[in-house]
C-alpha cells in the first residue's frame, strides 16, 4: 500500500486584539470579515459544462465546504456570494440582472468559465458576451471549463475580497457610481 500524502494544512490567523481567558477583543470590522469570508452562501447560477465543474468542486473529493461555503442557496435573498457558470444568452440576462438584484448587500459576483466571462466560443447574437456587461463581476475564472481547482482559487480570491473589504465600502460614492454604471440603484 501506498502511503498518504499529506498536505500542510493552515490555520486561519486571528485578527489582531487583546486577549485573555474568556475574551477576546479586536477591531469590529476585522472581525466581521472574517466571519464573511468564512461563511459565504453561494448561489450557483449554471447553465451548461461549467456547472458540472462546479458540482465537481463541491463533491467529496475537493469539497468546497472546507472553504465554508457549504450551505448552497438557490434564494437569491439568502446569498451572498452568486457564481454565474456557463452560457448566458440574452434573453437570461433580465433574469440574471433580477436574481443580482435581489441579492442583500454585501454581494460577490463570480464568473466561472470563458462563456461567462467573455461570451466563449459562441460569438453570436444570442449569446451575451460576458455578464459583466449586466452585472458588476469581483473575480473571474478563466477556462473552458476551468478545472474544480481554479473554482476553489476563484473562492479563495472572493473570501479574500470579503475578509479585507471595509464595512463602510458599499455606502461609498465610488460604488453607487459603479452600480449606476449598471443602471442598478
Amino acid at each position: 500500500m501506498k502511503p498518504v500524502k499529506r498536505s500542510k494544512i493552515e490555520i486561519a490567523k486571528k485578527p489582531r486584539g487583546v486577549e485573555g481567558p474568556g475574551f477576546f477583543a479586536g477591531k469590529l470590522e476585522e472581525i466581521v470579515g472574517l466571519a464573511r469570508a468564512n461563511s459565504l452562501w453561494p448561489l450557483p447560477f449554471a447553465t451548461s459544462c461549467c456547472g458540472i465543474e462546479f458540482m465537481a468542486t463541491m463533491a467529496s473529493t475537493y469539497d468546497l465546504a472546507r472553504f465554508g461555503s457549504e450551505r448552497l442557496s438557490f434564494s437569491p435573498r439568502q446569498a451572498d456570494l452568486l457564481m454565474v457558470m456557463g452560457t448566458i444568452a440574452k434573453k437570461l440576462g433580465p433574469v440574471l440582472r433580477q436574481v443580482y438584484e435581489q441579492m442583500a448587500e454585501p454581494k460577490w459576483v463570480l464568473s466561472v468559465g470563458a462563456c461567462a466571462s467573455s461570451g466563449g466560443i459562441f460569438d453570436t447574437y444570442s449569446v451575451l458576451q460576458g455578464i459583466d456587461r449586466i452585472i458588476p463581476v469581483d473575480v473571474y475564472v478563466p477556462g473552458c471549463p476551468p478545472r474544480p481547482e481554479q473554482i476553489i482559487e476563484g473562492i479563495l480570491k472572493i473570501q479574500e475580497l470579503a475578509k479585507n473589504e471595509s464595512l463602510r465600502r458599499r455606502e461609498s460614492p465610488e460604488y453607487k457610481e459603479m452600480l449606476n454604471s449598471y443602471g442598478i440603484e
